[in-house]
């Protein structure tokens, strides 16, 4: 088990470039088998995440090549479909919570799937329903068997588009089934789809194949089916949590930070939910500037009351930003209410934040009240362990404020989704070893 040691208390300066989103490459990169044309994709992030998944394409008979540091051609011409059944595939894509989104590509082409149950974060319940509710809503059946190894098989033979209502706008599962009924017989429509960006891309990138989806951007997806797909040319987005959790970490620290190459049309209310903070940001061209700042302050709503900074389904606030949110918050002027709806353990990092010093009320599983010390009071650096991906960023966000010296282990649950993170703030001026 890595671990990153933090000297604290030290102002960054510089530019960072944000690494490409892993939310949309485990979509994309799963899409490339949906054909037998070369695909090809730009702006891959060299995340943990992301490189299992690509391995594990790879050990399907996904041929690879890799053209720059971050541009990969993919072949899916010969799948090893055998190798569903083997120890390997159970192993590997048991521990890659993404491995599920390969089971809609599967079903469109080959007509059957299989996975095992996936691991991922340990951040409440996330639960596969919408998936397979959707995979039925199109005709396949499926059946789990524990003594199986823990493994779902879909059997897909007669796919035929529908009206689905999806029971949640899940991200993975409104992707997921997307990538089945493209290539199901006749028309699917998805209502309730989710319609956040990387979803948005995806519907893009499965069009300039041959697929046919309208209401892009909305949350009615219509689908009329095709018969196969060619291959495409992909460049993703940058990741709009990485932006979100430099916008905060500049704050923290008072440092003044370029973020470039933002997209910043495709990060809806991100930069606003950071202004109600008190953050000051300039947009640049496509580029955002946060100047240094001695001090910022909480908004109140126009009636005076607290603020409360929820997440919600797109075009609502993401729930990967809300620990950001939460950990800059510590340093504010005022109070904000952060309510975290969608998992109910995603808050309980922050009593390595009140060990450091911070005024936070855990109120219960969804909601912590945030009392900003308004800087008359530094966190403190400690030793604490990163629960999952966005809580570590938080923490390490903390701990680079911090006055003193912190250890944070479990660090490979920050490389899961922070390319390199430590290199590029080392950067900028950051005193961050890692053991």
């Amino acid at each position: 088990m890595a671990s990153f040691k933090i000297t604290g208390d030290r102002r960054l300066k510089g530019e960072i470039v944000p690494q490409g989103a892993k939310n949309e490459a485990l979509q994309i990169i799963c899409a490339v088998l949906l054909t037998k044309e070369p695909v090809t994709i730009h702006n891959i992030p060299n995340i943990r995440d992301v490189n299992q998944l690509i391995n594990l394409l790879g050990d399907l008979g996904v041929r690879r090549t890799r053209l720059s540091e971050t541009s990969i051609r993919f072949e899916a011409d010969d799948i090893n479909l055998d190798y569903l059944e083997s120890d390997s595939f159970r192993q590997k894509a048991a521990a890659l919570r993404g491995s599920v989104m390969l089971l809609g590509p599967m079903l469109a082409r080959f007509r059957k799937g299989r996975i095992p149950r996936p691991g991922g974060d340990k951040i409440g319940r996330r639960r596969l329903d919408t998936h397979f509710l959707g995979f039925e809503k199109l005709g396949a059946e499926f059946s789990y068997d524990e003594e199986d190894g823990g493994f779902y098989r879909v059997d897909a033979a007669n796919l035929k588009g529908t009206y689905m209502l999806l029971d949640e706008a899940s991200v993975t599962g409104t992707a997921n089934v997307l990538m089945a009924a493209v290539m199901a017989e006749g028309t699917t429509t998805i209502y309730n789809a989710a319609c956040e960006p990387y979803l948005q891309q995806l519907c893009k990138m499965l069009n300039r194949m041959g697929a046919k989806i309208s209401g892009i951007a909305s949350n009615m997806l219509i689908v009329e089916g095709v018969n196969e797909l060619k291959g495409t040319e992909h460049t993703m987005l940058p990741d709009m949590i990485e932006i979100g959790s430099f916008i905060g970490l500049a704050a923290m620290t008072q440092s003044e930070i370029t973020i470039k190459d933002c997209q910043i049309p495709e990060l809806g209310i991100i930069p606003d939910v950071f202004k109600r903070l008190g953050i000051q940001m300039e947009f640049r061209g496509d580029d955002i500037f946060i100047p240094a700042q001695e001090r910022y302050r909480i908004e109140n709503y126009l009636d005076g009351s607290t603020l409360s900074v929820a997440d919600a389904p797109w075009p609502g606030f993401t729930p990967d930003l809300l620990s950001i949110v939460l950990v800059t918050a510590t340093q504010a002027q005022g109070t904000v209410l952060i309510h975290q709806k969608m998992f109910e353990s995603r808050l309980f990092f922050v009593d390595k934040l009140i060990e450091m010093g911070a005024q936070i009320i855990l109120c219960d599983p969804h909601r912590a009240t945030v009392i900003g010390h308004n800087r008359e009071t530094q966190l403190r650096g400690i030793r604490m362990t990163s629960p999952d991906i966005r809580a570590g960023v938080a923490l390490l966000i903390a701990a680079m404020s911090a006055k003193g010296v912190s250890i944070i282990d479990n660090i490979e649950q920050i490389d899961r989704g922070y390319q390199n993170i430590d290199t590029r703030l080392n950067a900028i001026g950051a005193e961050i070893v890692r053991l």
